[in-house]
């Protein structure tokens, strides 16, 4: 008599949290095993109708670095593994230390190509250094071969030709807060083609792993309105690496001057860059809320 053997159903213990209204599940991986989770059942816990619902996974594991105390993944919505999460990243803080996983503040902690320090305020605000902004093509990465390019103060802007809603080009600065961004400038960000367009930027030749594409409507040289379009996402509620991106991009046009108020449709977000001191690229300074929605368990 031959006797099917069948997994046992598997209760994963999570947080749901968000960053001015960028929503995420947050899970320790040090308590419990996340490693045999594939990317299918990832996309199913953030499905909004099926699963717990999220824009991306934050995974709470061991570092594998000695100058930092824990490690932080990140999974977009669709299952796959992305680089890096500016909206995330002050959830995983306020994460570790409402769970008493450390009562260290600052954190320091490893993301795929390099160590934030992230800070909780007492009013709640988390304060991240986000590291130096990345202009290297290689290093986006990103392809200009065959694109016009005009130059604006300190910025190089490349024109992509797309398709949405006719044949146009739109004109890009490029950055990388360890994930790739297209930051473009509109006029009036709630009726900028975010949703028909954004997909195509998003997966544009130019950019062999996909890019975030931004939408920035400069009030002031210290206020910006911002949308964003995210890869393996959609478009969000707020994107924090996408508001860094988009305040680089706005002081090197000369259009901005640190700090910037960043206002998506989530929230208020903070961003401060000193540009470049000594030919050194400063870090930039991300501030904002970090907040929990409630806990529970869910079957995998």
């Amino acid at each position: 008599m031959s006797t099917n053997l069948v997994n046992p159903v598997r209760k994963l213990r999570f947080t749901k949290m968000h960053g001015a209204g960028n929503d995420f599940i947050v899970l320790n991986g040090i308590d419990q095993d996340l490693s045999t989770i594939t990317s299918d059942q990832w996309k199913a816990l953030a499905h909004r109708h099926f699963g717990i619902g999220a824009d991306q996974i934050l995974l709470v594991e061991k570092t594998t670095h000695s100058d930092a105390d824990f490690r932080y993944r990140i999974i977009n919505a669709d299952g796959s593994e992305v680089e890096q999460c500016g909206n995330g990243s002050r959830c995983f803080v306020r994460f570790v230390l409402d769970h008493g996983l450390s009562n260290k503040n600052p954190l320091r902690v490893e993301v795929a190509h390099t160590i934030l320090t992230l800070k909780s305020h007492p009013d709640g605000q988390v304060e991240v250094d986000m590291g130096a902004p990345i202009f290297d093509h290689s290093r986006i990465p990103f392809n200009a071969d065959g694109l016009a390019s005009v130059q604006e103060f300190q910025e190089t802007l490349y024109a992509l030709p797309l398709n949405y809603p006719a044949t146009h080009e739109s004109l890009v600065g490029v950055v990388s807060m360890g994930n790739p961004h297209a930051v473009q400038v509109v006029g009036d960000v709630d009726s900028a083609p975010v949703l028909g367009e954004g997909p195509e930027i998003e997966r544009y030749v130019a950019f062999p792993q996909k890019v975030n594409a931004g939408y920035m409507q400069v009030i002031n040289r210290s206020e910006i309105k911002l949308r964003v379009y995210e890869r393996g996402t959609g478009e969000t509620l707020a994107c924090g690496t996408g508001a860094c991106a988009a305040v680089v991009s706005g002081i090197r046009r000369g259009l901005l001057d640190s700090p910037v108020k960043v206002y998506t449709r989530g929230g208020d977000l903070k961003i401060a860059w000193g540009g470049l001191i000594n030919d050194i690229v400063q870090p930039v300074i991300m501030t904002g809320p970090a907040v929990t929605v409630f806990e529970g368990e869910a079957e995998i």
